[in-house]
C-alpha cells in the first residue's frame, strides 16, 4: 500500500492551515494598527481644537503685543515668504485687543519681489490702523531684503551686536569658457533669439548683455535705495556707504540711522508699548497637517513591509 499520496495530503492541509493562521494574524494587527491610528489622530484633533479656541478666546480678551516672526531666506515657498508674513500681520492688526505690533527679523535677504510685497503692506496697514503701531525688531541680522521691510515698520530695534545693512542688489555667476577649452570639449548651444543664451557660463561675456543686465541692477538698486529713503526719512546720515551694500552693527547702524534703538522684543513689548504679554501670530504650518503627513509616511512604510511579506505561491 502507497503512504506517500495520504502524507502529501496531510502535509498540504497543514500547510494551508499554518498560512490562514497567518493571515489571521496579520489582518488582526492591521486591525489594532488602523484602531490605534484612528484614536490617537482623534485624541490630537481634539487637543489642537481645544488649545486653539483657548487660545482665540485669550486674544480677544486680554491686551497683548502682536508678535509676527520673519525668519529665514524671504523667497516664494519658504517660511519668510510674503504669503506667510502677510498673513500674520493681517492678523495681528485686525485683532482690536493687540496693542501693537512686533515684527522680528532675521534674515540675510532674499527676493525683492517678495520683500516689496511685505513693505506694501506694512504700510497698508499702517493706513488703515493709524492707532496701532508697528516695530521691526532685528535679532541676528537683518540684511538686504530684511532692510527693505523693516524700513516701513514705525520705529526699528537692534541688539548691539546685530548685522544691519547690505543695501544692494547682486547676481551671481560663473565664466568657464577657459576651464572646457583646456578640457578640450566643444560646446553645442542652440538658441532661437539673439541674447536668450545671456549669462551662458560656458559662452564668452558679452559686453552688450552684461551692461543689460547691470541696468537692470542698477533700476532695483535705486528702487531698494528709495523705499529706504522713504521709509526712514531724515533720520538717515549724510554717508554715501549707506548704500554701497556694506554692513554694520547694530551699534553702528544706529548712528548711520538704520536703527532707532537697542532693544529685544520683550523689551520693546515691556518698554515702548507698554504690554509686556506677547501673543504669537506669526505662520506655522498646521499641526494635523504635519501629523496626518507623518502617519501618512508611516503607514505607507508598513504597508510597503507586509506587501513585501506577501509571496505568490
Amino acid at each position: 500500500m502507497d503512504d506517500s499520496k495520504p502524507n502529501w495530503e496531510r502535509e498540504a492541509i497543514v500547510e494551508l492551515a499554518q498560512q490562514g493562521l497567518k493571515e489571521q494574524r496579520r489582518a488582526r494587527r492591521w486591525g489594532v494598527f488602523f484602531k490605534l491610528f484612528f484614536v490617537v489622530y482623534l485624541v490630537l484633533f481634539l487637543i489642537v481644537l481645544v488649545s486653539s479656541k483657548n487660545t482665540d478666546t485669550f486674544m480677544t480678551t486680554e491686551r497683548h503685543t502682536a508678535f509676527v516672526k520673519l525668519s529665514g531666506v524671504i523667497a516664494d515657498g519658504e517660511d519668510a515668504s510674503a504669503n506667510n508674513v502677510v498673513s500674520g500681520l493681517r492678523s495681528a492688526f485686525e485683532n482690536e485687543n493687540s496693542a501693537a505690533v512686533i515684527l522680528s527679523i532675521n534674515t540675510p535677504g532674499g527676493s525683492p519681489v517678495q520683500s516689496a510685497y511685505i513693505n506694501n503692506e506694512i504700510k497698508r496697514l499702517r493706513e488703515e490702523y493709524p492707532t496701532k503701531p508697528l516695530y521691526a525688531v532685528v535679532t541676528d541680522i537683518c540684511a538686504s531684503g530684511g532692510m527693505y521691510v523693516a524700513v516701513a515698520a514705525d520705529k526699528i530695534f537692534a541688539n548691539e551686536s546685530s548685522i544691519v545693512g547690505s543695501i544692494g542688489v547682486r547676481m551671481d555667476g560663473f565664466g568657464l569658457q577657459g576651464a572646457i577649452e583646456k578640457l578640450g570639449i566643444e560646446r553645442r548651444l542652440l538658441t532661437a533669439g539673439e541674447h536668450k543664451a545671456l549669462l551662458d557660463p560656458f559662452s564668452p561675456e558679452d559686453p552688450v548683455e552684461k551692461q543689460h543686465v547691470q541696468n537692470m541692477l542698477d533700476e532695483i538698486h535705486q528702487e531698494f535705495i528709495d523705499v529706504v529713503k522713504e521709509g526712514r526719512g531724515d533720520k538717515l546720515a549724510d554717508d554715501p556707504k549707506l548704500f554701497s551694500g556694506l554692513f554694520w552693527t547694530g551699534t553702528i547702524a544706529m548712528e548711520l540711522g538704520l536703527v532707532d534703538g537697542l532693544g529685544s522684543a520683550g523689551y520693546v513689548a515691556r518698554e515702548v508699548v507698554g504690554v509686556e504679554e506677547m501673543v504669537d501670530y506669526s505662520y506655522q504650518e498646521d499641526i494635523l497637517q504635519r501629523f496626518a503627513g507623518r502617519i501618512g509616511t508611516s503607514m505607507a512604510s508598513e504597508l510597503k513591509a507586509w506587501l513585501e511579506g506577501i509571496t505568490i505561491r
